[in-house]
């Protein structure tokens, strides 16, 4: 009988979860991009904090998967017009 070994992860395959700021120009406000994404991608969408008006829509947006699903993910967002920077969290310690 053998053995299977489980295969290390890979940078490629890791899990990653990402928090991003998306920001919209008024012309993409009404697009459903979130739900684009989670359709189109292996990754887990959970919207953090969002305001949005008529002049721009601002979303912070976790993205929870493997790597390579959640950075392609990052680059259809970008591709399709959306801002998208990193959240920087501040850590104070202590």
């Amino acid at each position: 009988m053998a053995i299977k070994k489980k295969l290390p992860a890979t940078k490629f395959n890791s899990p990653k979860q990402q928090r991003l700021w998306l920001m919209y120009p008024p012309r993409l406000i009404k697009q459903p991009f979130i739900w684009e994404v989670g359709h189109k991608f292996k990754v887990v969408t959970n919207i953090r904090q969002a305001s949005v008006t008529d002049e721009i829509g601002i979303v912070c947006l976790e993205l929870d998967g493997a790597r390579s699903e959640v950075d392609a993910a990052i680059k259809w967002l970008e591709k399709n017009g959306v801002n998208v920077e990193p959240v920087e969290i501040n850590v104070i310690e202590s």
